[in-house]
């Protein structure tokens, strides 16, 4: 594991998510990283945007970053994109994760448990804490968001 940015990351999931949230903990716990598990906590039906709401919250308030996970990365990652601050980005592989961190200063890492697999979640996720934002050029842009 490559020197991360963060000693503590938030994480959630809705229910396609679920299995692979848990195996993310393990593995932030394997390489010494704190995890806050805002949920769920079981494989029963929920609605992503809730979990999306509670993670933004969160990391919008500790200046954190965060992992949410549901079945595409998709739905989740346009609802936690809806709070300032947080720049959520679905990330299926490892240069996607590399440029979302680079030039985009991405705060929260999206994935898809039913699009990639464990094996490649481990790297995209190595990738995304271990990247550090450009700055410069990107800079004046990231700050656009916000606006």
């Amino acid at each position: 594991m490559s020197k991360s940015l963060t000693k503590s990351i938030i994480i959630a999931s809705d229910h396609a998510g679920f299995v692979m949230k848990e195996k993310v903990k393990i593995l932030l716990n394997k390489y010494k990283i704190k995890s806050l598990d805002l949920g769920t906590f079981s494989e029963e039906r929920v609605d992503y945007p809730d979990y999306a709401k509670k993670l933004a919250l969160l990391v919008k308030k500790k200046s954190s970053f965060g992992i949410l996970i549901c079945g595409s990365g998709i739905g989740i990652s346009i609802a936690a994109n809806r709070f300032k601050k947080v720049r959520a980005a679905v990330c299926y592989n490892q240069i996607s994760a590399s440029l979302a961190r680079k030039h985009n200063n991405a705060n929260v890492l999206c994935l898809g448990a039913r699009l990639i697999n464990f094996k490649n979640a481990k790297k995209i996720i190595n990738t995304f804490i271990s990247t550090k934002f450009e700055g410069g050029r990107h800079t004046a842009r990231v700050k656009k968001l916000d606006k």
